[in-house]
């Protein structure tokens, strides 16, 4: 009889899948970059989905717009995209729409209407709600309401771009290959307990924050209920959804810091608390009775990002690989080293983080990113 090994592993070599692909790329001194070489890299750990997610979210797309919230939303029919444009409207100063350019590609089947749109919030907002909080409030609004309109991105100067199938059919889907950014990320999904639909591929987003992960949160019930007491409404049938809320609560609305928020995600242990300094143990056990509520059980790798930062975080023991590769301003972070070779094999470090300790990629002071239109303004 055959052991485990040998059954799930017919090769029988020793490579380890531990499921879905992560890749990040990010450029800190704010250069512009095609994702061609990220396009690359997450086909290279084809091995770790199945076909049934892919995505990628890429920042300093758009800089002849980067003033406006730039709205993705993918509709399931035009009588959908009919009432949503006419709450577009109702809502917000829409400045440009657009059809998300995409060709014909033989693995995408059904793929659902997808749309732009570049738009300002009121300038007149009711007392203490910023143009953040506003946006996201129409999000969770059109997410939730009754017809199958799904608003998917909702940052500036950066988008999300996922659906059903690899990730390199997804690039192959919507261009990607003629977009630059300044930080790219991406995901293979292989889903073990929820769906797969386009809503529920990787990366997730709210504003700017993006995420994408590998492992399964097994916490998903207690921090939803958190989050809901905040305004944050849970659509994509997806765990990983609640650390993309979870991150815009503790690091936009409560301004916490990533080294802080890393600590309400991944906390420390109750017994390593206990040896911490006595300052150090006070702050630990603060974080951990404020939002205990968000601490994220289970085995997780997640690449966070949003504009200027690009962030690397395990779980404490870390139960899903991730590995991060440095060549002079480019940082990349990777589910596999060997991903990371195939586009720079000659890396300056390289290393696997402790887990629970995030790592942090920022644009270098004084960076200034580039204005130059994109190069598929033409397809227009």
């Amino acid at each position: 009889m055959k052991n485990l090994i040998e059954i799930n592993n017919t090769y029988n070599d020793d490579k380890v899948i531990d499921a879905c692909s992560l890749f990040g790329a990010m450029d800190r001194s704010g250069r512009r970059f095609s994702g061609e070489g990220v396009i690359k890299a997450i086909a290279n750990m084809h091995d770790r989905g199945n076909g049934l997610g892919g995505g990628f979210a890429a920042y300093g797309l758009y800089p002849e717009h980067a003033d406006n919230y730039a709205l993705h939303v993918m509709y399931l029919s035009i009588k959908n995209k009919l009432e949503t444009e006419e709450f577009l409207r109702d809502r917000f100063n829409v400045v440009w729409q657009e059809e998300v350019p995409s060709r014909r590609t033989a693995a995408i089947k059904n793929p659902p209407l997808v749309w732009r749109y570049f738009v300002d919030a009121p300038q007149s907002l009711p007392e203490n709600q910023s143009a953040d909080d506003y946006v996201v409030e129409q999000v969770m609004e059109i997410n939730t309401g009754d017809n199958d309109s799904f608003v998917f991105s909702s940052g500036k100067n950066m988008a999300v771009f996922k659906g059903v199938g690899y990730p390199e059919e997804i690039a192959e889907y919507f261009k990607l290959e003629q977009y630059k950014a300044y930080i790219w990320t991406a995901h293979g999904r292989f889903p073990t307990n929820t769906a797969a639909w386009w809503g529920g591929a990787h990366p997730f987003s709210i504003l700017d924050w993006t995420v994408v992960h590998n492992g399964e949160i097994s916490s998903y019930g207690i921090n939803r209920r958190y989050l809901e007491q905040f305004g944050y409404k849970c659509t994509m049938q997806t765990d990983t959804e609640v650390i993309a809320y979870a991150v815009d609560l503790l690091m936009r609305k409560h301004n916490l810091p990533i080294e802080i928020a890393a600590r309400v995600l991944a906390a420390p242990f109750w017994d390593e608390i206990e040896r911490m300094p006595k300052k150090e143990q006070n702050l630990m056990r603060t974080i951990r009775q404020t939002y205990g509520s968000l601490l994220l059980n289970g085995p997780f790798a997640v690449v966070i990002a949003h504009n200027g930062e690009m962030i690397g975080l395990t779980d404490r023991i870390r139960l899903r690989p991730l590995t991060v590769g440095e060549k002079g301003d480019m940082l990349y972070l990777s589910s596999e080293e060997s991903a990371i070779r195939l586009i720079s094999p000659d890396l300056d470090n390289a290393w696997s983080p402790m887990g629970g300790e995030p790592v942090i990629g920022k644009l270098k002071p004084g960076a200034e990113l580039q204005s130059e239109s994109r190069e598929a303004a033409a397809l227009h």
